[in-house]
């Protein structure tokens, strides 16, 4: 700051000596000796450069022939810490992402020091890294904080290393901030084998057929898995499941045929897999249930063959269904599902002569 001397006397006044105590305190300006006319001055500068926070005293002394030598002029200041930026976390590690996907981290940035300080930009080194949620310049006094966040984005398999460099005017203006990260291959979710063919299989009736879920590259959480068919189902498997990468998990699918003909669907998985939804292609043909009825009888005396009527336990009369059976069964395969027949059979002799009917048999055919 500006400091004057002045001659107020009526006699010429000769300053010989200018001494200053006190750290971090001096003087600029002024040549000595030097004479100062009645009622002249002469101005210099006492210039504060402390080293350190706190308060500082000292003093300036004056010495020269007036009369009220030496001169003394107390000299005071105060210092406050500079402005210091702090990284919390110090560096920002983020383990293993696979590719494809995304990990982020918060950094928050706390002014430690005395005095406010201006962030004008933040640099981010490293094509997998990037930064967000900050906007420059942002100013911060002392103690206060701001947050971003910083992310992890590998587009390629291994190691990753940046650095988040944040510009300031703090008395540390470029504070570095590490980054690192490993990149791990992304995981696959295969289905073994990648369809079912179940055939065919009669309506009411089921039939199963085991596959197996893979893991390839990373583990692999299953979530869920679905079917667009009433007539498939998927046991033996329960979710969420966790299938580390190059091992399996079986399940079971069975087809439960409820109408004739063809029938598919599609079962699907869902995972944290980077190619979810994975499905597999299911198929099979129903087939109405077909029934038949077995007969068996004696040997009759002097029989050389027999015949076979049956009719519908409605109907009066009996149609010959069999001729000239030379053994003692015959099974009926023309039934109909849901019908009830009444069956009898007669002997022929040598001379081709009938007998009359055996007991009377009934069939109750099911309905499917």
């Amino acid at each position: 700051m500006q400091e004057t001397l002045s001659n107020p006397s009526t006699s010429p006044v000769t300053v010989s000596q200018a001494s200053v105590t006190g750290s971090g305190f001096s003087i600029k300006g002024l040549t000595l000796p030097v004479s100062l006319s009645p009622n002249q001055q002469i101005s210099f500068s006492v210039v504060f450069t402390p080293a350190a926070a706190g308060s500082a005293t000292g003093s300036l002394t004056i010495v020269s022939n007036a009369m009220n030598s030496p001169l003394g002029v107390a000299l005071s200041g105060t210092v406050s810490a500079s402005g210091s930026l702090a990284a919390n976390p110090a560096s920002l590690g983020f383990g293993n992402v696979q590719v494809g996907g995304t990990a982020n981290i918060s950094e928050t940035l706390t002014n430690t020091g005395g005095s406010s300080v201006t962030i004008s930009q933040a640099n981010v080194t490293g094509t997998a890294f990037s930064i967000s949620g900050l906007t420059f310049p942002v100013t911060l006094d002392p103690n206060n904080s701001v947050t971003l966040t910083a992310t992890f984005a590998p587009t390629g398999a291994g190691s990753a290393s940046g650095m988040l460099t944040i510009v300031s005017d703090a008395s540390n203006s470029n504070l570095n901030i590490a980054l690192t990260g490993t990149a791990t291959a992304a995981s696959q979710l295969s289905i073994s084998p990648a369809s079912l063919n179940f055939g065919t299989v009669n309506v009411g009736s089921s039939s199963s057929l085991n596959a197996s879920l893979n893991a390839t590259g990373a583990a692999v959480t299953v979530s869920s898995a679905s079917t667009n068919s009433s007539e498939f189902a998927v046991s033996r498997i329960s979710f969420p499941l966790t299938i580390d990468a190059g091992q399996s998990a079986p399940f079971t699918v069975t087809f439960t045929p409820n109408a004739s003909g063809g029938a598919s669907a599609k079962l699907r998985f869902v995972s944290d897999a980077s190619n979810s939804p994975s499905d597999q292609s299911l198929s099979g043909t129903g087939q109405a249930q077909s029934h038949s009825v077995a007969l068996s009888w004696h040997l009759a005396k002097d029989a050389i063959s027999y015949n076979v009527y049956r009719k519908l336990f409605t109907d009066n009369n009996y149609t010959q269904i069999a001729t000239g059976e030379t053994g003692t069964s015959y099974t009926d395969t023309t039934v109909a599902a849901g019908s009830t027949y009444d069956y009898a059979v007669t002997a022929v002799d040598a001379n081709n002569q009938e007998s009359g009917y055996s007991n009377i048999a009934k069939a109750v055919i099911p309905s499917n």
